[in-house]
């Protein structure tokens, strides 16, 4: 087999032929499924796809075709009924994706050859034959070994997708003969993959010996009876035949009347406008960077203000209102840490303005602005209620204003947060992707551009005021014009009571917080990490007498080998590595075995070490000694807010070693924590949404759920239930939050899977309203493509009618949890925004720090903590009315557990 291909750098032309079929199913089943937000399959089109740009970029072919099997009958189907019987049939997933491929093909200027009545390897074969008697070189593109026997010094094959190359020496190497022998081995052997039958018994060793001696199956035949094997002269007699009709199934024909001019395969610029209709159409971002129409998103008139009087000329327009467009060009995507570059801004007109900044600079340079000259000039605008503010990302601009001294008073217009209303399952808002979705063109992201991929650390405060100007003045209009896009969309959605009431001015409340930060108690931190770094040295010595020696713990294939093979512990998942060593299977393992227990003890100890208790110093802003966790308002598909540097939500809540970490969030001398938790939020907006009444009656009462589901599931009295069967009961009940099967059940609780079934029809049996609800929520999701929370919050689920089991299922779990969790999100996020609002209104110095899941953490004065106890209370509980009371439980001390306890 050859590693490359030299045949290209010889004078003669290359034409490229595409076994487009081979391609097509080796593309579908190498990319898990794919699909866009209509719920249309796209692995396959984006594997091709991927592979043609590939193909192109990499070999630039001056001529190419591309070859399809068309649906029907050949002339081998008529010659052998039975030719490809044994072929599964097309994917259904597989056939909406072969008109997008195809148009695809066209869109990059390229033929497709396909006839009715034959296979595509005869159209390649018949060319291959032509092109290369007319002198050309031919490259066939296919994985296909059927392919091989057309190869000739003129002829040779790759395969992309492996990345290799097939000459005359590889087909020796493979097959033992030359390329127009092929045949006459595959009509001995036979060729599974198309159901051609061969000579029973006669392998490729043994037909290669054949076809060395005789030459072809005729002359086999004329010497049968010189065979010295019995059992191969009786299967050559009585099959013979049989091996001619074989090989006549496997030659591809080289001479099939087929009209085409070589001219038509000559590669041409791509249609940018169908590639762009195409991959917008598809979702795939990425190609749609690179492929579509480049429109330009400004004129180069761009205003470089360079005074503060320029700056006030250029905000004039707006002093009887308007939209503000701001955009903030920052040394770091931390707005805690961030200095100031440069501040793009648009008006209503269009027009757009750059104003340089010289970061930290209290005078003004030769190219740059101090910001005590900016800011004087822009305040008015900024506390004009007049005027909206838009911008991609205004909690960042928020925090830095305010960092400057600027209290933002307009009303907000935030382009990210909208782009995630409208479809809360992205996998990131970054402003070029959603220019692309949505106004068709392209915007480079700011800090990507500039650094143009060779430095990214580099800061575009080294860049010259004009560079940073144009792309940041280039941001700014497309998001003015985004915006206006987007409201539309919300406004046709019903989504824009949602974006005005809760999630915009949600962004100033978090803002708020981030600003504020946490306090830490650094030497409890000191103590713990000297603590833990002691337990996990014990921990280590335990793990290695366990095993019996040394090994390095961390390391999943060393760790394989001393509980597979040293103790021959049943082995569980396979993996590409060996078998799998992760929590589902150490945890199984633990219950016979000590050695796996003590190893998950210790990664649990390594990881709070290494995330929380040595990384939160680390965290901290030497400015304001505290650390500042950002929220992420648009991650959640269900609603859910949440955090990162550090992430709040992972920190461990009934763990001794996650009790520590809360004890080191501590308040400062003479405050004192707060914090707020809902009581089973979920079960009570299940209640609610189902209107069940069991479920509303145990809440109106007050009773224990978890043990009131018990009694019913179990069918015992109240007084009856213990720790276990109330622990059993929580499971179940949150079980159904999730659409969790019986299977999902029987593994949680440990019980034998048909008890779990039990347990479920038990529980559905008395809640029979939620039964019936849950099965609308499918319905609902199955018609419409989307769910919504009590707010209007919209998950959207294009693979609730997927053929792939596995994926359907997890979206109808996903279809069953998020009306219910989302709500929860939509009650959480309106309570922050009254407490927030009367928090200011009161003039109160208790701030809110932290959001975390169901809870809602305060830093308070101890003169106010009666006060902002009692307020929280009363907004959490009133902040909607529902079928059931929603209760809170509040708590203060001086740290987040005592309060949390």
């Amino acid at each position: 087999m050859s590693t490359g291909d030299n045949t290209e750098n010889s004078e003669k032309s290359t034409i490229y032929l595409v076994d487009g079929s081979n391609y097509l199913y080796r593309a579908f089943y190498a990319i898990r499924e794919l699909s866009n937000s209509r719920g249309l399959p796209t692995n396959a089109v984006y594997g091709f796809t991927n592979m043609l740009i590939k193909l192109l970029r990499e070999r630039k072919p001056e001529y190419i075709a591309i070859t399809f099997d068309l649906k029907g009958p050949t002339f081998r189907h008529e010659t052998y009924a039975q030719y490809k019987a044994t072929r599964k049939a097309t994917p259904e997933a597989l056939i909406p994706q072969i008109p997008y491929i195809k148009d695809i093909i066209r869109g990059f200027s390229i033929p497709i050859l396909e006839q009715q009545g034959t296979e595509a390897d005869d159209i390649i074969g018949t060319l291959a034959c032509r092109f290369a008697g007319e002198g050309l070189k031919v490259i066939i593109v296919s994985g296909d070994k059927d392919m091989l026997q057309l190869l000739s010094p003129d002829v040779i094959m790759i395969d992309t997708m492996n990345d290799r190359t097939y000459d005359v020496a590889a087909v020796r190497e493979r097959f033992g003969v030359d390329p127009e022998k092929v045949p006459e081995i595959l009509g001995l052997t036979g060729d599974m993959s198309d159901n051609i039958p061969g000579i029973p018994g006669i392998g490729p060793k043994g037909a290669l010996r054949l076809v060395e001696e005789y030459g072809s199956i005729e002359e086999i035949l004329r010497n049968v009876e010189r065979l010295r094997n019995p059992k191969l002269r009786d299967s050559v007699r009585v099959y013979g035949e049989q091996a001619l009709l074989s090989r006549d199934l496997a030659r591809i024909r080289t001479g099939i009347p087929l009209t085409f001019d070589l001219e038509e395969a000559r590669l041409q610029e791509p249609d940018r406008e169908v590639l762009t209709r195409l991959f917008r159409e598809l979702e795939f971002s990425s190609l749609l960077q690179e492929f579509s129409v480049v429109e330009d998103c400004g004129d180069n008139s761009h205003t470089l203000l360079r005074t503060p009087e320029a700056v006030a000329a250029f905000m004039e327009p707006l002093k009887e209102g308007g939209f503000l467009v701001l955009e903030m060009v920052l040394s770091s995507s931390e707005p805690m840490r961030a200095e100031l570059i440069g501040v793009a801004l648009g008006l209503d007109s269009g027009n757009a303005g750059y104003i340089p900044l010289e970061p930290g600079a209290a005078e003004k340079s030769a190219s740059s602005l101090s910001e005590e000259q900016v800011f004087p000039v822009l305040f008015p605008f900024l506390a004009d209620k007049k005027i909206a503010l838009v911008g991609h990302d205004l909690k960042t601009v928020l925090i830095v204003l305010s960092q400057k001294g600027v209290k933002v008073q307009n009303p907000l217009l935030d382009t990210m947060v909208a782009a995630y209303i409208l479809n809360p399952a992205r996998r990131g808002y970054e402003l070029s992707e959603i220019v692309q979705d949505y106004l068709h063109r392209q915007v480079e992201p700011l800090r990507k551009k500039l650094v143009g991929g060779s430095s990214p650390k580099q800061s575009p405060a080294s860049f010259p005021p004009e560079r940073l100007r144009d792309f940041a003045c280039r941001r700014v209009e497309a998001i003015g014009e985004l915006a206006s896009t987007l409201i539309e969309k919300m406004e046709e959605t019903g989504l824009r009571e949602l974006f005005d009431s809760v999630e915009m001015p949600l962004v100033a409340v978090l803002a708020a917080m981030e600003e504020k930060g946490v306090l830490l108690d650094l030497h409890l931190l000191k103590e713990m990490s000297q603590e833990l770094g002691h337990l996990l040295s014990l921990s280590e010595a335990k793990i290695y007498a366990l095993a019996g020696e040394r090994f390095n713990i961390a390391s999943p294939k060393q760790l394989q080998t001393i509980l597979f093979e040293k103790l021959n512990l049943p082995k569980g998942k396979k993996t590409k590595g060996g078998y799998s060593t992760d929590v589902e299977v150490l945890s199984n393992l633990a219950l016979n075995h000590e050695l796996p227990a003590e190893i998950l003890a210790y990664r649990s100890m390594a990881k709070l070490k290494s995330t929380y208790i040595d990384a939160l110093p680390s965290l901290i802003n030497i400015r304001t000694g505290r650390i500042h966790t950002s929220y992420n308002q648009t991650v959640a598909a269900t609603g859910r807010l949440s955090s990162s540097n550090p992430n709040l939500q992972n920190i461990p809540i009934r763990t001794l070693e996650g009790k520590r970490i809360r004890q080191a969030f501590i308040a400062p001398p003479g405050w004192a924590i707060v914090s707020a938790d809902y009581s089973q939020i979920e079960l009570r907006v299940l209640a609610h949404l189902s209107e069940d009444p069991v479920l509303i009656n145990a809440f109106a009462a007050g009773e224990d759920i978890h043990s009131r589901t018990a009694a019913d599931v179990f069918g015992v009295f109240p007084e009856m239930i213990n720790a276990e069967m109330r622990r059993q009961a929580k499971v179940i009940n949150f079980g159904v939050l999730y659409g969790m099967s019986a299977f999902g059940l029987s593994r949680e609780l440990g019980i034998p899977q048909k008890q779990a079934q039990a347990y479920i029809d038990g529980y559905f049996k008395k809640y029979e309203s939620v039964k019936t609800y849950l099965d609308g929520i499918l319905q609902q999701a199955r018609e419409r493509g989307y769910v919504t929370t009590l707010l209007n919050r919209r998950r959207y689920l294009p693979e609730i009618n997927s053929v792939n089991p596995a994926v359907r299922q997890l979206a109808e779990r996903m279809a069953i949890n998020a009306p219910i969790q989302g709500t929860a999100a939509d009650l959480i996020k309106m309570a922050m925004l009254r407490i927030a609002d009367l928090i200011r209104e009161k003039g109160m110095k208790s701030a809110m720090t932290m959001q975390v899941h169901d809870e809602l953490v305060f830093e308070v004065p101890q003169e106010e903590k009666i006060a902002l106890m009692n307020l929280v209370r009363q907004e959490m509980e009133g902040v909607v009315e529902l079928k059931v009371p929603l209760k809170v439980d509040i708590a203060s001390g001086r740290n987040w557990d005592e309060a949390h306890s």
